[in-house]
């Protein structure tokens, strides 16, 4: 197994991807075709299921755009069949505490580094060395999204086999009082240079779920593994334009 985007990150790049939560593999397919470094399926919020995240990937085969899922809740039965299916990492969300990240990184690995059962299937049918190098090459990445997760940061990343950390500035700013986040407020902001400062220290990096108005921002705050909107949001803006452009000449 070779993970594309963990090669770049260990090469000091910044990749650039965008999530999908429209369960259809055209989908994956029209977005890994457009240079996209990866792609963040869904399966928190996106109705995705097991079947459907399998023939995503697949659409994505031969593209050199990694597949990442985020699943519903930082569950080892979840992020086993995740992988199973040919995931190259998984986003675990709401990731708070020490114990919590030691508990994802064992799921993501087989023993005796982890928990993690073995049978993967598909994800080792194309590959003779899956066994040999799945522990290495799969991304786990915690998502930070309250001030607690800020908080233990430092211990969070320097568990064993957590390769990255992602904020999730929705549930970031809820958590704090705020309904959105909120890039002139200082508290946010400061929760952001924490963040960094976290990530830099451990030496592992750090991405932020980014719109096309702040991801000039984001890029200059530091954040590196980042996505840019949605597939929903592209769709939306897409047909929006048109439609305006349409009445525009309409009248």
């Amino acid at each position: 197994m070779k993970n594309l985007l963990k090669e770049k990150l260990q090469q000091k790049q910044s990749v650039i991807g965008t999530f999908v939560q429209m369960g259809h593999p055209d989908v994956t397919e029209y977005m890994a075709g457009l240079g996209f470094d990866w792609l963040l399926l869904d399966a928190e919020h996106g109705p995705l299921s097991y079947e459907t995240l399998q023939i995503m990937m697949q659409a994505m085969n031969g593209s050199g755009c990694t597949p990442i899922v985020r699943p519903e809740w930082n569950d080892m039965v979840t992020i086993k069949r995740i992988l199973d299916l040919g995931a190259h990492g998984v986003l675990i969300p709401m990731v708070n505490t020490r114990e919590e990240a030691e508990y994802a990184a064992k799921a993501c690995r087989y023993p005796p580094a982890g928990v993690r059962g073995v049978g993967p299937r598909r994800a080792a049918i194309f590959d003779r060395d899956y066994f040999t190098t799945a522990d290495e090459e799969i991304m786990t990445i915690v998502q930070v999204e309250t001030p607690q997760a800020i908080d233990n940061l430092d211990e969070i990343l320097k568990v064993d086999g957590i390769d990255a950390c992602y904020v999730g500035p929705m549930d970031l700013s809820y958590s704090m009082g705020m309904k959105f986040p909120d890039f002139e407020n200082q508290e946010f902001l400061t929760a952001l240079d924490r963040v960094m400062e976290s990530a830099n220290k451990a030496g592992k990096p750090a991405g932020f779920y980014a719109g096309k108005n702040n991801i000039e921002f984001v890029i200059k705050k530091g954040f590196v593994l980042n996505t840019l909107d949605s597939s929903d949001t592209f769709l939306l803006r897409g047909a929006i334009s048109a439609l305006k452009a349409y009445r525009s000449v309409e009248k």
